[in-house]
């Protein structure tokens, strides 16, 4: 039932979104000229930016226009479809969130420590693994780093994937894909970590084919790419109705446990910016995937600086984008109008709201207005959960990320600049986020 409403409320939100995301590329108010297209298959890592480039100008255009005080017909009709096509986006998250998702519980946990294989992740950071090493319950003794250079890390047995190795996948998934290959495991599932995933505790894992983790990313450097990634946690909140979906809407990497027999069914050897998203949409498509969410938390690292964040999201963005082309019509959709959505809402958070909370006659239209703070508000609820999310940890640094909410406008920015980077000029490989050590 749950499903069925979420795909019903995908279906009426994005095909909207669409066909109004069409009116603005054509530069027709919405309902005039050609109807809703579908995206061109983008299959691999190195996707052209394509109508992406005319939607997303046009719209900066509009938010231009705002700044500057001269909202036309044109405009006004640009400001709405941008409304309708984040509002819908937005809607649709609430629904997933609290209606399919509602009263999600993690199953009690079914395996422990002996039933896991431990691989961690990483190009050469050292020192950062053996902290990571070091953060592992004893229980867990099955432990092995998979590397692309010689380390010495006490603790586990690392290896090296060889430079002749030749796969599909690449970067992170190509090593991923050796180490499946190459390691033996009689465990009843493989956990993979990133270099930088420190374990707050390891209780076990529910059944399940695919189990994620959860995260809770600690600041490393810069203050706005930290909040950011907190901004991200509040969204992140919807992870609790994917083991309800057919297909998750994403996998986060950095802290995954697969059960063994499904990873060498479906393997990590395909050529993506994404691979664990990737892989996680790969076995949906095969098999009725049992999904499930984690207590499992990891405190990784946000990125450092600005650059490293909006280059992060700029991958994440055009590797999502690119591997919708392999789901079904639905998903598809959902997954790039939400990428059109994030890319969208700073339209809101840092000029349409602010500029009406301050006064300003942004649109003589007091309907949009009205709903330009409501989503405004949402952004707003984000942070705040994101927030909290802190809470249980850290109480005093949960309350110094609320008093940091004023910066939400530029938080929005810096979250989502990455993502209209990735959709206007995808990445031709793969870069690796600094970590500190």
């Amino acid at each position: 039932m749950r499903r069925t409403l979420f795909g019903t409320t995908v279906v009426l939100f994005v095909l909207a979104g669409v066909a109004l995301g069409a009116g603005v590329g054509t530069g027709q108010p919405p309902g005039v000229g050609a109807g809703a297209g579908q995206a061109p298959p983008d299959a691999g890592p190195n996707t052209g930016g394509g109508n992406d480039q005319g939607l997303l100008g046009s719209l900066s255009g509009g938010a231009l226009a705002l700044v500057v005080g001269t909202v036309d017909v044109g405009t006004h009709a640009l400001l709405w479809a941008s409304l309708l096509v984040f509002g819908g986006v937005a809607l649709t998250w609430v629904v997933t969130t609290y209606v399919v998702g509602g009263g999600y519980r993690t199953p009690a946990p079914a395996y422990g420590p002996d039933d896991v294989q431990v691989r961690i992740l990483t190009v050469d950071a050292e020192s950062v693994v053996q902290g990571t090493v070091d953060s592992l319950p004893d229980a867990l003794v099955d432990r092995h780093v998979v590397a692309e250079e010689p380390l010495d890390v006490d603790g586990a047995t690392v290896h090296v994937v060889p430079d002749d190795f030749e796969c599909d996948a690449v970067r992170k998934g190509r090593a991923v894909e050796w180490a499946r290959r190459t390691l033996d495991c009689d465990r009843e599932f493989v956990l993979y970590l990133d270099e930088d995933s420190v374990l707050e505790s390891f209780d076990g894992l529910p059944e399940g084919d695919v189990v994620q983790l959860r995260e809770r990313p600690q600041q490393t450097g810069s203050v706005l790419s930290y909040l950011a990634d907190v901004y991200r946690m509040g969204v992140q909140f919807e992870q609790r109705a994917f083991a309800r979906l057919s297909i998750p809407l994403f996998a986060w990497g950095g802290g995954i446990a697969v059960r063994t027999d499904v990873e060498e069914a479906v393997t990590w050897d395909r050529a993506s910016l994404v691979e664990d998203t990737a892989f996680v949409w790969a076995a949906a498509r095969g098999r009725d995937l049992d999904f499930e969410l984690a207590d499992v938390v990891c405190r990784n690292q946000a990125p450092p600086s600005l650059t490293d964040v909006l280059q992060q999201r700029r991958r994440w963005a055009a590797g999502n984008h690119a591997e919708a082309s392999r789901l079904p019509l639905h998903y598809r959709l959902l997954t790039r109008v939400r990428n059109y959505a994030w890319a969208l809402s700073p339209l809101f958070t840092a000029a349409v709201v602010p500029l009406t909370l301050a006064g300003a006659v942004v649109v003589d239209d007091s309907l949009y207005r009205t709903l330009s703070v409501a989503l405004g508000a949402l952004t707003a609820f984000w942070y705040v959960r994101g927030a909290l999310w802190y809470r249980s940890s850290d109480g005093s640094r949960a309350l110094g990320l609320l008093l940091a909410l004023p910066l939400l406008p530029v938080v929005s920015v810096v979250h989502s600049a990455g993502t209209v980077w990735g959709l206007l000029d995808p990445p031709e490989r793969f870069r690796v986020t600094t970590k500190a050590t």
